[in-house]
């Protein structure tokens, strides 16, 4: 199957919101918007060079584990998000998989993709947990600044840009995790410039008039910037069931 998205990237929008909340948009910022929108071709191209979860039909008794650091948003945050995308969304299409609240997360840093077998070993486990315990309170807050949705092949995201201290956290776990022996395993889409990605929903084959709603609330959506305080090293499946948290790291 060919999937096609109809989605537009609405830079306007987002340089409109940060004059709003007189939050001028940096070079980084910019540069993280070039990385997304080269994502977005690639996605509209059927042409992926990145990782993605394969769908299943039952995404909360999934057998596949990964190894991976999030943050769980705050409860103002997953109020807005229910209210203004995903109650919207499920009311025309309820038969998708929709993140509950306790489920909600913003990726921070992978470490090992979901796998049944998991691929990763209780050594790893526990060299992740040393590394995390002595990187993570040595790195800043930061903030994200969401501003649109994205539409994946299975799934729709909430995606925002961020500080430039998020590149400085994965970049620095990137380089301890590989000298120990337990690289980031994902495929991903660039090496630098990370943004803000939090997984809403999970489908096979969304409707069009599903695809019609996500761009209508896309269009308009206004979020005050988010700030990014802790970092939970876990292990789980994608939608965070069955999850054992291993540490949680406050950001200074």
């Amino acid at each position: 199957m060919i999937f096609r998205l109809h989605l537009h990237l609405d830079t306007t929008y987002f340089d409109e919101m940060m004059k709003w909340y007189n939050l001028p948009m940096s070079s980084y910022q910019d540069k993280q918007k070039k990385v997304i929108a080269a994502l977005e071709k690639q996605i509209k191209a059927n042409a992926l060079t990145f990782s993605t979860v394969a769908p299943v039909t039952d995404y909360v008794n999934d057998p596949r584990i990964c190894l991976t650091s999030v943050h769980f948003p705050q409860k103002s945050l997953i109020d807005q998000i229910q209210r203004q995308i995903i109650d919207p969304l499920q009311a025309i299409d309820p038969q998708h998989f929709y993140y509950p609240r306790d489920s909600l997360h913003l990726t921070i840093k992978n470490i090992r993709v979901i796998n049944d077998p998991p691929h990763f070993t209780e050594e790893d486990v526990e060299k992740a947990q040393k590394i995390f315990s002595d990187v993570i309170p040595h790195h800043t807050r930061f903030s994200v600044y969401f501003y649109r949705l994205l539409l994946f092949p299975n799934n729709l995201a909430l995606i925002g840009t961020t500080d430039p201290e998020l590149d400085k956290l994965v970049l620095e776990l990137d380089r301890k995790l590989t000298e120990a022996g337990i690289p980031d395993d994902k495929k991903y889409n660039n090496t630098q410039y990370f943004f803000s990605n939090m997984t809403l929903a999970r489908f096979s084959d969304p409707s069009e008039l599903f695809k019609k709603k996500v761009e209508e609330i896309s269009q308009n959506l206004v979020f005050e910037p988010y700030i990014i305080d802790a970092v939970t090293l876990l292990t789980g499946n994608a939608v965070m069931k069955n999850r054992i948290e291993l540490g949680r790291w406050s950001l200074t």
